[in-house]
């Protein structure tokens, strides 16, 4: 199974999934690593990526999960999947939940001025605002709230089975929804 935490810069997703990972004891990747280093330099330069320079990172990471499911490994992945297609892309052959950290773009710019030693700054939360597409029927969380208040809910709003909730659970979602949007 991967769970993933997806959301634009700043939003959270490296902090919320490591500490999904943690509690779960599952693999956590960072999507971040994935990119190559002409794809952080245009970054950091405050360009954003085209989908030309997505495809062979999405494939990547894509790899990589595959590998672990076939290994018997469950991951949390922290990746701004922008796109339904990338999320789709990601997803295939693949059990997989979709998290959706949102924030308006002061939260996003208030995050982002806490962060250091990142490649993507505050110059590309319009441009990520402006291609993101909102996941259907995603487990959705308000960045808002600590992200320990945000991972434990999304523990508990996944209801994953035969794993202990952690200390405060929240109310459980009442259905799942794969990445292509459909509910299972």
């Amino acid at each position: 199974m991967v769970i993933l935490v997806m959301g634009v810069t700043g939003s959270g997703k490296t902090t919320v999934g490591r500490l999904l990972a943690k509690h779960l004891g599952w693999i956590f990747l960072d999507a971040d690593d994935f990119h190559s280093a002409a794809n952080k330099e245009k970054m950091h330069r405050g360009v954003p990526l085209t989908d030309a320079d997505r495809a062979p990172w999405l494939a990547a990471i894509h790899d990589t999960l595959l590998r672990e499911n076939g290994n018997g490994q469950n991951v949390v992945l922290a990746c701004s999947a922008l796109k339904q297609e990338y999320r789709n892309t990601l997803s295939k052959d693949l059990i997989f939940e979709v998290v959706y950290l949102r924030g308006s773009p002061a939260q996003l710019h208030r995050n982002l001025t806490t962060r250091e030693n990142h490649f993507a700054g505050e110059s590309l939360v319009a441009s990520q605002l402006a291609t993101l597409e909102e996941p259907a029927g995603a487990v959705a969380e308000d960045i808002d709230r600590t992200p320990e208040e945000i991972a434990e809910d999304v523990f508990a709003r996944l209801d994953l089975q035969g794993i202990a909730p952690p200390r405060h659970s929240a109310k459980p979602q009442e259905r799942k929804t794969r990445a292509d949007g459909n509910q299972s």
